[in-house]
């Protein structure tokens, strides 16, 4: 991936987090964008974490699914406390 590719995934990411938090709180969240499997990702960044956040499922087969795949395993999984943040319905 190209430098283009990764400032657009980080852009990404901080457009994320100041939806999930707040712009006025954002600047104090550190953000780090892999490009890996997620579970096994967040598995090892939950390892030094307090706690870890799991987000809508994607949009695969079970879109409407309480529980995404990702986040269901890194629930049972993860080493510290996991939030999970579904979406309002549209």
């Amino acid at each position: 991936m190209g430098d283009v590719g990764r400032s657009i995934d980080r852009r990404r990411a901080a457009q994320s987090v100041a939806v999930d938090v707040g712009e006025d709180v954002a600047g104090s969240v550190r953000t780090h964008v892999v490009h890996a499997e997620a579970p096994d990702v967040l598995l090892r960044a939950a390892e030094a974490a307090e706690a870890t956040r799991g987000g809508q499922p994607g949009e695969g087969g079970f879109a409407r699914a309480l529980l995404g795949s990702v986040s269901r395993h890194v629930s049972q999984h993860a080493s510290c406390p996991v939030v999970i943040v579904r979406a309002e319905p549209s």
